[in-house]
């Protein structure tokens, strides 16, 4: 503002004057517009964020769909940021500045280092300069993938004197003789296939980009070939697991080709897990999937052939086959996860005070189970009898005599009855410290499997179906045991290569490698460390 006895007398001067405060003026409202502007954008996205994190969803749905929403989201939420900066940037003549994220990447990626010296180091009074200090920052660099050919040469020895032998060193063993890939090209496209959910003609697309001209089925013949050479470690897997006493088992569907009739059918992954962390026991954690041509308990019997001890699943009924062996020697324990769930569709027809009462209950069991987390067996056991035993009695006086109060074929006495159906197997945690309140350990294995299934859409075969789920279990199993699936495969199918024994085959199950390797993502695997 300037004071009155400052204005000029000439006329001129002072309309020079206002139009200078009126352009002042009008670019302060156009960043006041804009700023406005961004705050409503913002206010927005961050009203779509709320409503993706915490709003009202349904539990069927895929974890993914809600990742995918809340990329967009923020991506947007940055692009507007961005904009703003630039448009301080062109107001004022400098940028905004930035939050910075130094010190927080992995320790164990290599370092390239470059160093940003003045042009000139000598000082005015004709000295040299030296370091006092030095500021470091540091920045996240990806190189795409690269491709490179490995030249094999092999020179012959003769001697010129006798000029009667010839020797020369014999050629290293490959997983596929004479063939193009090295064992780690196999591991990129199992992984690319079964982790990263590429079909293999997603991959020869990126690989012509590169003027590499792969067929599909010359990928899908490399894939083939490394599944037969796979297959014992699998059967070695799932031996190991069914060691166990106290396993997960459940089923997802599977649509695979049939060839014959031009159309899909629906087969079945039934995944057996095992996760022993929340009660600290001894074994690794692990999946097998297998695939079987329906749903009948006949297949859950003839996968679990072997096994004795407690089996953790949902209510679906082909499990009661299980309970009628003459050994009489599995036990089914229930999901609490699933007892809620029908509870939670009814909670949202409407005024449910019954459902919602329920929903409390449940919800007072597992905020026991996050206290007694990763504590010893009988230490679980005893906290359940003391804290969780008083709140199920409630329980189940609550569902007698709700269950009476109610039609049995309304929407509440249906998850009702399906609750007291399953109660035995349902409460079989109390007495057990292994078992776990729900099976969700399992469900979450079977999570990629899905995920695949929406990018592939389907299995080209039963024998394709039942390789996905064997190189499915195999990558699954490295990542619940934090170990590069890429890594693992390099090394496990150099092994084979190499002419491993099969009578030690489970020295290349993941966690022993991960115990020889000291970690994953290590490069040297010699199993026979191992013996």
């Amino acid at each position: 503002m300037i004071a009155t006895a400052d204005l000029p007398d000439d006329i001129d001067a002072l309309k020079a004057i206002i139009l200078a405060q009126q352009e002042q003026t009008a670019i302060q409202k156009g960043v006041i517009d804009r700023k406005e502007t961004r705050i409503i954008q913002l206010e927005k996205l961050v009203a779509d964020y709320k409503r993706a994190m915490f709003g009202a969803r349904s539990e069927k749905a895929c974890p993914e769909q809600y990742e995918l929403a809340l990329e967009d989201i923020e991506a947007a939420q940055e692009a507007v940021h961005a904009e703003d900066e630039a448009d301080d940037r062109q107001d004022s003549g400098k940028p905004r500045p930035r939050k910075t994220n130094r010190g927080s990447l992995p320790k164990h990626l290599p370092r390239i280092e470059e160093i940003i010296a003045p042009e000139n180091t000598t000082c005015d009074c004709g000295h040299e300069r030296h370091i006092i200090g030095e500021d470091i920052s540091e920045r996240l660099d990806i190189v795409p993938a690269q491709f490179r050919v490995i030249v094999t040469r092999r020179p012959r020895y003769g001697c010129r004197s006798c000029e009667s032998g010839i020797v020369q060193a014999p050629a290293p063993a490959h997983l596929i003789t004479g063939g193009m890939p090295t064992e780690a090209t196999l591991a990129h496209v199992i992984v690319s296939k079964y982790a990263d959910h590429l079909p293999l003609y997603r991959q020869a697309q990126i690989y012509s980009r590169k003027g590499i001209d792969l067929d599909r089925s010359t990928l899908a013949a490399w894939v083939g070939r490394a599944a037969f050479e796979l297959k014992p470690v699998y059967e070695a897997l799932l031996a190991n697991l069914k060691t166990s006493s106290k396993l997960f088992m459940d089923e997802t569907t599977a649509p695979v080709l049939d060839p014959g009739k031009r159309k899909t059918k629906t087969g079945y992954f039934w995944a057996l897990a095992r996760d022993d962390r929340p009660w600290g026991g001894g074994d690794p954690p692990g999946v097998a999937f297998t695939y079987a041509p329906g749903r009948s308990g006949q297949y859950a019997e003839k996968i679990l052939g072997g096994f004795d001890g407690i089996l953790q699943v949902d209510g679906y009924a082909g499990y009661n086959r299980l309970l009628k062996r003459p050994a009489q020697d599995v036990q089914l324990a229930y999901c609490w996860a699933h007892a809620r769930r029908k509870l939670h569709e009814v909670s949202h027809t409407g005024t449910t005070p019954i459902a919602d009462e329920g929903l409390k209950q449940i919800g007072e069991l597992y905020r026991i189970e996050k206290d007694i987390r990763g504590l010893s067996p009988d230490a679980r056991r005893a906290a359940r009898q003391e804290r969780s035993k008083p709140i199920i009695e409630a329980f189940e006086v609550w569902l007698t005599a709700n269950r009476a109060r109610v039609s049995a074929k309304s929407p509440i006495g249906e998850a009702l009855k399906y609750i007291a159906k399953y109660w035995d197997g349902l409460i079989l945690f109390l007495e057990d410290g292994r078992i776990e309140l729900d099976s969700n350990a399992v469900e979450r294995t079977i999570r990629p499997i899905a995920l695949n299934r929406k990018n592939a859409l389907f299995a080209g075969h039963d024998a394709g179906a039942q390789n996905w789920a064997m190189i499915a279990s195999l990558i699954e199993t490295c990542k619940l045991n934090a170990i590069d699936p890429h890594a693992w495969l390099t090394a496990t199918l150099t092994a084979i290569a190499q002419g491993h024994k099969q009578s030690d085959i489970d020295a290349l199950l993941p966690w022993i490698y991960k115990a020889l390797t000291g970690g994953p993502g290590h490069e040297h695997y010699r199993t026979e460390d191992h013996a």
